[in-house]
């Protein structure tokens, strides 16, 4: 018998599974709710002298700044004399870049940027954050720079329009000169990181006033900072007391660990995969309950990201399309040119997915093709099984009986005049067609049930003479 698409009780176990995890998701992201958490898990006040070590590494994203931001308004609170930054980036959002660079020029605690370890950079955004800083400094072998606004998809770069490309950079610049000014370092060499794409090595970086000092390591740097007097973003003056500093390393607690792994463009393509194909499997095949579970779940956490990322309409429309087309591919026979379609139309949907004027992050070409050609077949077979299943002979009831074969008992007569036939070793009233009489001991075939008589015909109806 043919199952029904969905069941309504395991409809409502997907839907409450996914519901749970979206309230869990929300109140772990409210605001609200991280700042109980600082405020129930944060320690005494540390000593005078503590520096607070943080660390870029990688994509600068909204949980990376919500760790750099948290762990700056952290050591304001605690009193801690310096906030120190390493940084090792290849850029990353405007919006996250932006936030991070507030809480630096608004922080009551001096801020290093520090590019390290040796090999390290602090490109495009990277070199945006380096220069908001109280200080500024290098490890030997790194470099900054680089820091014209691209539009790029799947982490390629694209053309786009020459006013459009204009404005982008004019502002960007604008916003870097704000700042940079007020340190008192080289705004013209620095317009050219943006203006002229230009980068610049350690000893270029200082030689241009970009930065302030290059030094070998944390310890070496604290020791040059060791009674220097900086001046403030509001004009003020301190001198740094830093002869005998403890340093403490403010780590990702394990929540920003775990989305931090969520908003990356591939973790979020895959689990927006993912979420759907879970669901589809669940509608198509109803009764199967870890698609539903695994799916709502993963969906939830790809809507997560989606609020953080800047995911554009066009990639979540063309991916819809791919989907609508892989059903139609199963259900009409055209030699494969819907499924091709939907396979182009789901590898381009994941590189328009995301974009970002600042950087190349987006999902990747081999990301985009290794979850798109699994997603069609899976999505094309299930939904022809959906479809074979319609045509499946019912396996209960009255409509088990229509097509079996049985065996005359008492002989029909034709009309409404009944007999008796054994079908399934069970004695059946049975009626034929008016003009057919059929002898005790032939064999019939079940042709309509009608209540509890059956309308049957001969398994070979007799042949007429002479033929």
């Amino acid at each position: 018998m043919t199952r029904p698409l969905a069941s309504p009780s395991i409809l409502r176990g997907s839907v409450c599974a996914s519901i749970a995890v979206g309230i869990l998701l929300a109140v772990l992201s409210h605001p609200a709710a991280r700042a109980v958490q600082a405020a129930t898990s944060s320690p005494a006040p540390i000593a005078t002298q503590t520096v607070v070590v943080l660390s870029i590494d990688g994509e600068i994203e909204p949980i990376l700044a919500d760790y750099v931001v948290d762990g700056i308004h952290d050591a304001a609170r605690q009193g801690a004399s310096l906030v120190l930054i390493t940084i090792n980036t290849p850029g990353g959002l405007d919006s996250a870049m932006r936030r991070i660079i507030q809480a630096t020029l608004q922080s009551p605690v001096p801020v290093v940027d520090y590019v390290a370890p040796t090999g390290s950079r602090a490109a495009s955004a990277g070199f945006f954050i380096l220069l908001s800083a109280d200080v500024a400094a290098m490890s030997p072998g790194t470099d900054t720079g680089a820091a014209s606004p691209i539009m790029a998809i799947g982490g390629q770069p694209v053309q786009i329009d020459d006013t459009l490309h204009k404005k982008i950079v004019n502002e960007a610049t604008a916003y870097l000169r704000s700042y940079v000014s007020k340190r008192g370092r080289n705004v013209e060499l620095a317009a050219t990181a943006v203006s002229d794409a230009k980068a610049f090595s350690e000893k270029e970086a200082l030689d241009g006033k970009l930065i302030d000092l290059v030094e070998p390591s944390t310890d070496a740097l604290l020791t040059a900072l060791n009674g220097r007097t900086i001046t403030r973003f509001d004009g003020s003056t301190v001198q740094l007391a830093l002869d005998h500093p403890a340093v403490v390393s403010r780590e990702m607690t394990a929540r920003q660990k775990f989305l931090t792994r969520i908003v990356q463009p591939d973790a979020f393509y895959i689990l927006l995969i993912l979420g759907v194909l879970g669901l589809y499997t669940e509608f198509t095949h109803p009764g199967m309950f870890a698609p539903g579970v695994i799916g709502g779940i993963a969906l939830v956490l790809a809507l997560f990201a989606m609020h953080l990322l800047p995911v554009n309409a066009t990639g979540l429309a063309l991916i819809a399309l791919a989907l609508a087309l892989f059903v139609l591919e199963a259900k009409y026979p055209t030699h494969g040119i819907l499924g091709v379609g939907g396979f182009v139309s789901m590898i381009l949907g994941a590189l328009l997915l995301i974009q970002s004027p600042i950087t190349g992050m987006g999902v990747r070409l081999s990301t985009a093709m290794g979850v798109a050609l699994p997603f069609a077949v899976i999505a094309i077979i299930l939904m022809r099984l959906v479809l074979r299943s319609r045509s499946w002979k019912s396996s209960t009831g009255k409509e088990e009986m229509i097509g079996e074969v049985g065996d005359v008992v008492e002989a029909l007569n034709g009309g409404s005049e009944p007999g008796m036939v054994r079908v399934h070793g069970e004695l059946w009233r049975a009626i034929t067609a008016a003009a057919q009489s059929i002898p005790a001991g032939a064999r019939v075939r079940v042709k309509k049930v009608n209540g509890l008589t059956l309308h049957v015909e001969p398994v070979n109806p007799p042949q007429p003479a002479g033929s």
